[in-house]
């Protein structure tokens, strides 16, 4: 399984978020993602992700994480499966407006259906899985896993919000 981290900052200007600190988060579960790491911190320092890879859907480098949608607004970091992501694909790809990177990545259904249904978009998703999504429209840093997802999500307030599933 893939390894992901996050961390937002709750108070703003007494807390800025790095990407030494998203790195060294990330690089502390080296071996849940041998096949590759990626890191991404907002402009502002408010909020920052990262991703140890353990590639088996889509091994391409498209398929990368943190993943953003076209315009930069969205990003993700998921570690685990959907396993309806080909269905869920074909139903977006009929509904047109969105741009798709990947040939069949289940983390990029996940961007652009969260674009498409918003947050009930986790209802639709079958598998076992751990999610980390930020929007800029918004702000928030939303992470969710089924009830039964062997995928690990911890949290840890107050100041920020770390996450490291």
């Amino acid at each position: 399984m893939c390894g992901l981290n996050g961390v937002m900052a709750l108070d703003a200007g007494q807390f800025r978020v790095t990407p030494g600190l998203i790195e060294t988060m990330r690089d502390t579960m080296a071996h849940r993602g041998p096949d590759g790491a990626g890191s991404w911190v907002s402009a502002d320092g408010a909020v920052g992700l990262g991703h140890r890879r353990l590639s088996i859907v889509d091994l391409s480098n498209a398929a990368n994480q943190p993943m953003r949608n076209e315009d930069g607004s969205l990003w993700v970091v998921c570690n685990g499966e959907i396993y309806n992501h080909a269905a869920l694909r074909r139903e977006l790809e009929q509904s047109g407006g969105h741009t798709w990177r990947t040939d069949h990545s289940d983390t990029e259904v996940i961007l652009h259906a969260y674009e498409t249904w918003g947050i009930d978009c986790l209802h639709r998703f079958r598998g076992m899985f751990a999610i980390a999504l930020w929007t800029a429209a918004s702000g928030p840093l939303v992470g969710s896993r089924p009830p039964r997802s062997e995928a690990a999500l911890l949290q840890r307030p107050p100041r920020s919000l770390l996450l490291r599933l």
